[in-house]
Parts: C-alpha cells; sequence; structure tokens
C-alpha cells in the first residue's frame, strides 16, 4: 500500500459516484493490494419512472402477467429488457 485512503462521509449516492469516479487507485494501492471478492446479494439500484400507455396496453399486460402469475410491473422490466438487449436492436 503506498498511502492510505481516506474516505469522506458521503450525503447520498450521487455524491459518493462522483468521488469514486474521480478517484485515481494507483496513488494508493499496488496491485498486490487487490483480493477477488464476491457480492452475491448485490442487487441493482432501480429508479422509479412514471409513462404513459394507453389504457387497453396496460390491461393486456396486466391479463398476461396473471396468466402466467408474476407481478405485471416485473413483467413490464422483462419486456423492456428483452427489447432493449434482443439481437439487431
Amino acid at each position: 500500500m503506498k498511502k492510505p485512503l481516506r474516505i469522506p462521509e458521503f450525503k447520498n449516492e450521487d455524491e459518493e459516484a462522483e468521488f469514486w469516479a474521480n478517484l485515481d487507485l494507483s496513488k494508493y494501492l499496488e496491485p498486490s493490494d487487490f483480493e477477488r471478492v464476491s457480492f452475491p446479494n448485490l442487487k441493482p439500484t432501480t429508479r422509479s419512472i412514471s409513462i404513459r400507455i394507453p389504457e387497453y396496453l396496460l390491461n393486456r399486460v396486466k391479463e398476461k402477467a396473471n396468466e402466467i402469475n408474476v407481478p405485471y410491473q416485473s413483467l413490464i422490466k422483462q419486456y423492456i429488457k428483452k427489447g432493449v438487449f434482443s439481437p439487431g436492436s
């Protein structure tokens, strides 16, 4: 270790992200200082949004979600993910 890293208290997640984005860890750590770690319970940060969709479409999504026994908002997220990450998109 080159010199100790002092991590400040953060007011929010954005402030912490800014700190880490602008930090050059090579000033504080040597490659031999690193260890392999795993975060099995880490969940991605989510953000609420508001969208307007036709009522008939929302009703159809709710019907489909009920058929397959999943929450309709989870089904909407699956559809969006599929559309964003499908080949050719």
